[in-house]
């Protein structure tokens, strides 16, 4: 089994190795160099046509390749501790979380990332002020957020999972990017603090 990822601040593989370290499971990383463009190579594609990482290959030779696909299959092979849930409603409400993260707070994040950032200049055509727009979007997440999380210590409820990892992945990428949380978000910078203070949040 190979896992291929990239190391900080890559916030995607960040996810698995955070989830991996959550379950106890040692697994490698193997460096696949974004700056030298590895995941867009042929060897690459032929396990991820759409040349992304993080990327899951078994020792059958099937890859899988978005972080939540890998999380849900070391979930089910590592069952312990649950971290998508245990009952109809927490599974419901985890995925939930999940979606929310990745439309309402990574979209903004990437859109400022992609179309504003210096370091992404080279690689595709920005609109610059389409992606200095996602400044007011990503802290219009950041105010919701702040709502959401003022009565209960994780995302998804009372128990720590996947949903906090995907969260944590990134406003700490948002934060390297210039994005950082507002002073003003108490709950959601407790929230911060809370996870960052579990030992899978240096992996």
């Amino acid at each position: 089994m190979i896992l291929y990822g990239a190391p900080m601040p890559a916030p995607n593989p960040r996810r698995v190795r955070i989830f991996l370290a959550e379950k106890g499971v040692e697994l490698a990383e193997t460096p696949v160099s974004l700056m030298k463009r590895e995941h867009k190579s042929p060897e690459h594609r032929a396990r991820n046509s759409l040349g992304q990482v993080p990327t899951l290959e078994l020792d059958d030779g099937t890859c899988i390749s978005e972080t939540v696909a890998i999380c849900r299959y070391f979930e089910e092979t590592h069952p312990k501790p649950p971290l998508f849930g245990t009952t109809a409603v927490e599974k419901a409400q985890v995925d939930m979380w999940i979606r929310r993260v990745e439309f309402t707070v990574m979209s903004p994040v990437g859109n400022f990332w992609r179309h504003a950032h210096p370091l992404t200049a080279s690689l595709l055509t920005q609109y610059k002020d389409f992606g200095e727009s996602n400044r007011e979007t990503y802290a219009g997440a950041q105010r919701w957020l702040d709502g959401e999380l003022k009565d209960r210590p994780f995302v998804a409820g009372d128990r720590y999972s996947v949903a906090d990892i995907c969260l944590i992945s990134t406003v700490d990428f948002a934060d390297w990017i210039g994005l950082p949380i507002a002073d003003e978000h108490a709950n959601l910078k407790a929230w911060r603090e809370r996870v960052s203070s579990r030992p899978s949040a240096a992996a």
